[in-house]
C-alpha cells in the first residue's frame, strides 16, 4: 500500500474553517486600515499606520540600502515601499485569520500586537508631537481584532466524529452576511477618511491656486543664446516642473495651506527672532535666478540633477535683521538647521549661507507657485551645496546651531555633515547601448560644478585622446552647462567617456565612489555599437 494511502486525510470541515478563517483575517486587517485612516483624519494623516510604518522603516534603513532603492526605483521607491507594505500586512491578516481560526483568542490578540506597532511607528517619527499619534493604530487594532473575534465566532465547527459534511450544523448565512457588512463597513470608512484627509489637501490646492507671485525686485537675466545646445537627446537647459527630480523620505506629500503657514527662526546668536508669514515673504524684495540643484544620490550619470528658474527672498538678508553673523564675523552659530513639516532636518553651514551667493527661501519654480512635490509654499535651497544639506522642503522652522551640537536627519545616518557639489559631467547622447551609423556622431550632454562654474569639458573614445568639446553658453556658475563634440564614428563597439573642469582647475576624478559620504565620484561613461 502506497505512503499517499496511509497519509491520514484532512477533514474537509477543517479546510473550510481554516480557508474562511483566512479570509476573516484579510477583512479585519482591512477593517482595521479603514478605521485607521479615519481616525488619522481627525488627528493627522501622517499618523496613520501604513505612513507611520513606512516612515520608520525609511527613518532605520542603512544609507546603502536607501541608495539602492532609489537606483533601483526611482521616484517610485515610496509607491514600491507602500505596497510592499501593504502586501506584508495582507499577509500577515492572512496568517493571524488562520491562527485565529484555531485558537480564537491568541489570533486576535496578534491583531492587537499589530496596532503596538503601528503606535510606536508614528509616535517614533520626529514630526511626532503628541500621544494622539498613537490613536490611528490603536483605535484601528480594536476595530480590526472585534471583528476577527465576531468572524472567527461564525466558523464552521471541527467535527470530533466522522461523516459530517462541512455545511452541516453551521449557518453558513450568518457568516456570509457579517462578512459582507464588514467589507462594506471598511470600504465605507475607508472611503470618508480618505475624503476627510483630503479636505485639508484641497484647501492647500486652493491657496496655492490664488497665490499671484509678485514681479521679483531682481530679476534674472535672460537665459543667453546658446546655453541650449542644438543636439537631439540633450536634457533642456530649464528643466520643466514635472520633470524635475524628486528625492524625499515623505510617503505622503505635504498640503500646506499657504496663509496658516507660519516660519520661526530662532536659536545661536538670533537676537530678534521672526516669525514670518508667506504675505510676509511676498511683502519683502523677491529676487528670481537660474539655480541647478543636485541630489547626493545622484549616481555618476544620474537622473538627479535638474535646472530650474527660482524665486524667493534672500535668506541672508533674514538672518542679519534677526542678527545673525556668520561664524567667520564672530558669530556663535555655524550651522543652521531647517526643519521641515514633515518632521525632516537638514543641517547647512552658516557660512556658506551668508557667504553672497543666492541662498534663498524659494516661493516660485519656472514662474509659478512652487508644486506641492518641491516645497510649497516655501523651500530652502543653497547654490552649491546637495540638496541634503540645503534645499529642506516644506519648511517651517529655522534654528541658529552648531555641529558639535546637533546632528540632523541625514548626518545620523553616516552621510557627510558639509557637502559641497563635486564636478560631474553626464553623457546625454547617445544614450547606452545606442547604435549610431557610421559617420559624424554628435556626442553631448551637461556638465555642472555649482557656484565653482564649468571651465571645460573633454570626450574620449576608447582609450584614445581626450577632445576638448564645444560648450554652450553659460547662464551662471551656478547652473549646469551643457556640451556637444563631433565624433567621426567607425563600425564596432565603442566606448565613450566624458571629463569636466571647473573653474577652480580641478579635473573630475577618474576614481569611482558611490555617494555615501558626500556624493558620487568618477567618469561617466557609455558603450555604443557603431553599424
Amino acid at each position: 500500500m502506497s505512503d499517499e494511502a496511509n497519509a491520514p486525510r484532512r477533514n474537509p470541515r477543517t479546510t473550510t474553517r481554516l480557508s474562511l478563517g483566512a479570509l476573516s483575517g484579510l477583512l479585519a486587517g482591512g477593517a482595521a486600515l479603514a478605521v485607521a485612516e479615519l481616525v488619522a483624519a481627525a488627528v493627522r494623516p501622517q499618523a496613520g499606520p501604513v505612513v507611520a510604518v513606512g516612515g520608520a522603516a525609511i527613518d532605520r534603513t542603512p544609507a546603502a540600502v536607501k541608495d539602492w532603492a532609489i537606483r533601483a526605483f526611482g521616484t517610485d521607491d515610496k509607491l514600491v515601499l507602500r505596497l510592499g507594505i501593504l502586501t506584508v500586512l495582507a499577509l500577515f491578516a492572512l496568517a493571524l485569520g488562520v491562527l485565529a481560526a484555531r485558537h480564537r483568542r491568541t489570533g486576535t490578540a496578534g491583531v492587537l500586537v499589530f496596532g503596538a506597532v503601528g503606535a510606536a511607528a508614528a509616535t517614533s517619527r520626529p514630526d511626532s508631537t503628541s500621544l494622539t499619534d498613537t490613536l490611528p493604530s490603536v483605535v484601528g487594532a480594536l476595530a480590526g481584532a472585534a471583528l476577527l473575534h465576531l468572524l472567527a465566532g461564525r466558523l464552521p465547527a471541527v467535527p470530533r466524529g466522522a461523516g459530517q459534511e462541512p455545511g452541516e450544523g453551521w449557518d453558513r448565512r450568518r457568516f456570509i452576511l457579517a462578512a459582507t457588512a464588514a467589507a462594506a463597513a471598511s470600504a465605507g470608512a475607508g472611503a470618508v477618511g480618505r475624503a476627510l484627509n483630503g479636505a485639508g489637501g484641497r484647501e492647500a490646492v486652493a491657496s496655492r491656486r490664488n497665490i499671484d507671485l509678485p514681479p521679483p525686485a531682481s530679476r534674472a537675466p535672460a537665459v543667453p543664446r546658446g546655453a541650449q545646445v542644438r543636439v537631439a537627446g540633450v536634457s533642456p537647459f530649464i528643466t520643466p516642473n514635472a520633470d524635475f527630480y524628486r528625492v524625499d523620505t515623505a510617503l505622503v506629500v505635504p498640503k500646506v495651506d499657504a496663509g496658516a503657514w507660519r516660519l520661526r527662526i530662532h536659536g545661536d546668536g538670533v537676537t530678534r527672532e521672526k516669525t514670518l508669514t508667506f504675505d510676509d515673504l511676498l511683502r519683502r524684495e523677491l529676487i528670481e535666478r537660474d539655480v541647478t540643484l543636485t541630489c547626493v544620490s545622484n549616481e555618476v550619470g544620474g537622473p538627479y540633477v535638474g535646472n530650474a528658474r527660482w524665486i524667493g527672498v534672500r535668506l541672508a538678508g533674514l538672518l542679519e535683521e534677526c542678527g545673525v553673523r556668520p561664524p567667520s564675523k564672530g558669530g556663535p552659530a555655524d550651522q543652521l538647521v531647517a526643519r521641515s513639516v514633515d518632521g525632516m532636518t537638514i543641517g547647512t553651514p552658516v557660512e556658506d549661507v551668508m557667504d553672497g551667493r543666492d541662498a534663498m527661501l524659494a516661493v516660485g519654480m519656472n514662474g509659478e507657485p512652487l508644486p506641492f512635490d518641491h516645497g510649497f509654499p516655501v523651500r530652502m535651497l543653497v547654490p552649491g551645496l546637495y540638496g541634503y544639506v540645503s534645499a529642506c522642503k516644506w519648511i517651517e522652522d529655522i534654528e541658529l546651531t552648531t555641529f558639535d551640537a546637533y546632528d540632523a536627519y541625514w548626518v545620523k545616518r553616516d552621510w557627510a555633515r558639509e557637502a559641497p557639489v563635486k564636478t560631474q559631467s553626464r553623457i546625454d547622447t547617445p544614450k547606452p547601448f545606442a547604435r549610431p551609423e557610421e559617420g559624424a556622431v554628435m556626442v553631448a550632454g551637461v556638465a555642472w560644478a555649482q557656484h565653482r562654474g564649468i571651465d571645460k569639458v573633454e570626450v574620449r573614445v576608447d582609450d584614445g585622446p581626450w577632445q576638448e568639446a564645444t560648450l554652450a553658453a553659460e547662464d551662471t556658475r551656478d547652473t549646469w552647462r551643457q556640451w556637444s563634440c563631433a565624433w567621426q564614428a567607425t563600425k564596432g563597439g565603442h566606448t565613450l567617456t566624458v571629463r569636466a573642469t571647473d573653474r577652480t582647475g580641478e579635473v573630475q576624478t577618474q576614481k569611482r565612489t558611490r555617494t555615501v559620504p558626500d556624493g558620487a565620484d568618477g567618469w561617466h561613461s557609455v558603450v555604443v555599437t557603431v553599424e
